[in-house]
């Protein structure tokens, strides 16, 4: 039998867990390994990958910095989130704001020593970030529209951090990356909508409260369409493999959400259609070894 005081040190290990979401956290960092296996360095072996000292500091590196930026943003966001997360934010609570800050500061700072190990070069971009993910939490998440666009765009900064390191900046990188980003800003907007009553509480200036959900959800439509675009110039113009079939189900799934999107008038549908486009998302990052599957295929054959 756990003690009481080993209990609510379990308890608080576990709201510090939902704050800094680390299931997010840990998804990223397999996207980011396998982004550099099978997109950024094809050629290399994937023992060569996971043993790369300096790749395992900038994904760690990532991974702190995301982890604070999850803190400070849950800190400007306790009270909305009462409002809009009442059961999560109980959780979330048992973590002291005071203990939050200091954690904050503290994770911010092994991002940065750790990025040292690399180069001044990281030093330089991972605090830029950090000051990035302060400035949206403090400032730039109340403003419409801008808002949504620079935490799509703080979404996909840590993986340019290993674009950087392998030098591999070639155009169907970017392509990928705009699908990301796009999928991450529907996202966004789905949120607004779904967190309206407590962002209208605290005057978050968002775009549902400004200029309405008829507004929003012509731009989540607009955004859609052109993540839509994206996903067949992506096909038609790049050897995909067989990650094409995610790109159909993503599409497919897209259509269906913005149908869904017209007929939404309650939070529940909103929250559909947020899990909609985190399960696109996830589903993505596990997708990417179908870019090569016929080399994964070759290597098992040949081991058996």
């Amino acid at each position: 039998m756990l003690s009481r005081k080993r209990k609510l040190f379990l308890y608080k290990l576990f709201s510090l867990f939902s704050v800094v979401r680390g299931y997010n956290i840990l998804i990223i960092v397999i996207a980011q390994y396998l982004a550099a296996k099978y997109i950024l360095a094809p050629k290399k072996g994937f023992m060569e990958i996971a043993f790369d000292g300096h790749l395992f500091a900038l994904i760690f590196a990532s991974a702190v910095a995301i982890a604070a930026g999850y803190i400070i943003n849950n800190f400007y966001d306790a009270e909305k989130d009462l409002i809009n997360r009442p059961k999560k934010s109980m959780l979330d609570r048992l973590v002291s704001q005071r203990t939050k800050i200091v954690t904050y500061f503290i994770l911010n700072f092994i991002s940065v020593i750790i990025a040292s190990s690399v180069s001044f070069n990281a030093v330089i971009f991972f605090s830029v970030y950090i000051f990035g993910i302060w400035f949206y939490s403090h400032k730039m998440k109340k403003i419409p529209l801008l808002g949504n666009l620079t935490s799509a765009m703080l979404a996909i900064t840590p993986f340019f951090a290993v674009f950087i390191y392998y030098r591999n900046l070639s155009s169907v990188i970017f392509v990928h990356a705009t699908f990301l980003f796009l999928l991450i800003l529907i996202r966004e907007f789905i949120k607004d909508l779904e967190n309206i009553k407590g962002d209208l509480a605290q005057n978050y200036k968002t775009i549902p409260i400004i200029y309405g959900e008829k507004v929003s959800k012509g731009f989540i439509t607009l955004a859609a369409i052109i993540a839509i675009s994206v996903t067949v110039f992506l096909i038609s113009h790049y050897d995909t493999g067989y990650m094409r079939f995610y790109f159909y189900g993503s599409t497919t799934l897209l259509i269906i959400s913005v149908i869904v999107l017209y007929k939404a008038t309650s939070k529940s549908h909103y929250l559909l259609l947020h899990n909609i486009l985190k399960f696109i998302i996830v589903a993505g990052v596990f997708s990417i070894p179908l870019l090569n599957i016929e080399a994964i295929l070759n290597k098992i054959t040949n081991v058996l």
